[in-house]
C-alpha cells in the first residue's frame, strides 16, 4: 500500500482551486487510513491468494448462457456460488434477480453491489471458452460474467478477512441490463416501496480498473410497425404499402434527427434493424424497424423523440393519400426501451471516494457517461457509480469477445475498497 507521503505527493499535484484540494485531501486520508486497517489489509491480501478461484467462477459462468430474459440457469448458480462465499441470506425476486445479504453493524444504511446475469447474445448461441495462450475467448466474458466473478470475489474477501461493514451489503446479479430487457432487473430494485431501500450502488460492468460512470447517458427505444391488407405484387396493386411508408417514416425521421443532432448536447439515433414482408411478389402486411435515440440531455431526447413521431406520421398519412384500393395503413409505435439520464456530480461523495481509492492504488481514473445499470439510481438522486471488474477485455458483443487476466486482482481490489469506503467499515473500540 502506498505510504502517507506519497498520498501527500499526490494531493500536492492536484492543480484544483484550495477548496477542492482540501476535499479531496479529506477524502484520500480516508481511504489511506480505510486501507490500512487489518481486516480491509487481509482482505486484499485474499484478493490476491484467491483469483485462481475467481477465475474458475468466471470460466464456470461464461459457459453458462445468459440470453436476454433467459438468465435463469446463470442465476441458478449464481446464487449458490454467492451462498457458498459466506453471505448471511440469498434469494431470488420477481423478477429473476439474485440478492445475498451481508448484514452490517446496524447503521440502517444498505449499500448494493452488482454484476448483469445477462449477455445480448441469443439463445443458442455457443458460449464455449477457447483459449489461445493465455486469452480466453467467448461471448460475454467481459460483458459482464466478469462482473459476477468480482462480485463474488469480493464477498469471498470479506468473508475470509471477517470484515464487518457499518451499512448492510447486498451483492447482487441482475436481470435484464442488455438491449430490451431495459434494465428491468434494476428497475425492479428502485421500484417504489422496494425493500431493501438501497442508499447506494455501485455497477461492475465489464472489465478495467480506471473507468468511473458517473453519468447516465439516457436513451429510447421503439419498434414502429406498419400494417396493411397486404396481397399479391401485380393482382393487388394499389394496395398501400407499409414498406413503402416505412421508407418514408426512415427517410423523414434521417432528415429531423439530423437537424437535431448537428448542435447542443451529444444526441444520437440509429435505425438498427428492419424486418418484414414475406416475399419479392407479395405486397407486406407488415413492415417494422427498431430505433434507437440517445442524448446526454433529456430535453434533446424528448425533441428527437417528438421528431420520430411526426415522421411517422407524416409518412403513414402520405403513404394512405396515395392509395389506389383497399383499407388505409395503421401504424404501432411502441416504446420497448427507456433509460432516463441524469448524473451524480464530479464531487459527489461516492465519486470523490472512487477517485481517491484509484489513486491510492496507483490509478488514474477516467470519468465518463454511459448506459448503464446506474442510470436508474442516478435519475433518482441516489449516489450510484459503475465501474469495471479488472483485466483486460476486447470484442464486446461479438462471438469473438475475449478476456485477459491482466491486472485482475487489482480491479477487484478497487472495487472492494470503493464499496468499503461507501460502506464504511466498523471497528471494535
Amino acid at each position: 500500500m502506498p505510504t502517507r507521503s506519497v498520498l501527500l505527493l499526490w494531493i500536492a499535484a492536484l492543480s484544483v482551486a484550495p477548496a477542492a484540494l482540501s476535499a479531496q485531501a479529506d477524502y484520500g486520508q480516508d481511504i489511506l487510513r480505510l486501507s490500512q486497517l487489518p481486516a480491509v489489509q487481509e482482505a486484499l491480501r485474499s484478493v490476491e491468494g484467491r483469483d485462481a478461484r475467481t477465475m474458475e467462477d468466471l470460466r464456470e459462468l461464461t459457459q453458462i448462457p445468459a440470453p436476454p430474459f433467459g438468465e435463469e440457469a446463470r442465476g441458478r448458480r449464481f446464487r449458490a456460488l454467492l451462498l457458498e462465499t459466506g453471505v448471511d441470506s440469498v434469494w431470488v425476486d420477481a423478477v429473476g434477480n439474485v440478492l445475498g445479504l451481508r448484514r452490517g453493524a446496524g447503521s440502517g444504511r444498505t449499500v448494493a453491489i452488482a454484476g448483469h446475469l445477462d449477455t445480448v447474445f441469443p439463445e443458442g448461441t455457443d458460449v464455449t471458452i477457447r483459449a489461445r495462450g493465455d486469452t480466453l475467448y467467448a461471448p460475454g466474458i467481459g460483458d459482464d460474467t466478469r462482473g459476477l466473478a468480482t462480485v463474488l470475489a469480493m464477498s469471498r474477501a470479506m468473508n475470509a478477512a471477517n470484515v464487518r461493514a457499518d451499512a448492510d451489503i447486498l451483492f447482487i446479479g441482475n436481470v435484464g441490463e442488455e438491449g430490451q430487457g431495459d434494465l428491468r432487473g434494476v428497475k425492479h430494485l428502485f421500484r417504489d416501496g422496494a425493500t431493501p431501500k438501497i442508499d447506494a450502488f455501485i455497477s461492475v460492468d465489464g472489465t478495467g480498473h480506471q473507468g468511473i460512470t458517473h453519468q447516465g447517458l439516457g436513451s429510447h427505444r421503439y419498434r414502429v410497425t406498419f400494417r396493411g391488407p397486404g396481397g399479391h405484387s401485380w393482382g393487388a396493386f394499389g394496395l398501400a404499402n407499409p414498406s413503402h411508408a416505412l421508407g418514408r417514416a426512415i427517410h423523414y425521421f434521417d432528415l429531423v434527427g439530423d437537424s437535431l443532432t448537428r448542435s447542443g448536447p451529444r444526441t444520437s439515433y440509429n435505425v438498427g434493424v428492419i424486418g418484414g414482408g414475406t416475399s419479392v411478389n407479395s405486397v407486406p402486411f407488415e413492415s417494422w424497424a427498431e430505433i434507437d435515440m440517445r442524448s446526454e440531455s433529456p430535453a434533446s431526447l424528448d425533441r428527437i423523440d417528438a421528431g420520430l413521431h411526426s415522421a411517422v406520421a407524416r409518412a403513414l398519412e402520405e403513404e394512405n393519400a396515395i392509395r389506389r384500393d383497399g383499407a388505409p395503413l395503421t401504424v404501432d409505435v411502441e416504446l420497448i426501451g427507456d433509460r432516463p439520464s441524469g448524473e451524480n456530480a464530479e464531487d459527489a461523495a461516492i465519486v470523490q471516494r472512487a477517485i481517491a481509492v484509484s489513486r491510492l492504488l496507483g490509478i488514474e481514473p477516467r470519468l465518463g457517461r454511459s448506459s448503464t445499470d446506474s442510470n436508474i439510481p442516478i435519475s433518482l438522486g441516489i449516489p450510484a457509480i459503475t465501474i469495471g471488474g479488472g483485466g483486460e477485455a476486447g470484442g464486446a458483443h461479438s462471438l469473438n469477445e475475449w478476456f485477459l487476466n491482466t491486472n485482475g486482482t487489482l480491479g477487484v481490489k478497487r472495487a472492494l475498497l470503493i464499496l468499503l469506503a461507501q460502506a464504511g467499515v466498523a471497528v471494535a473500540s
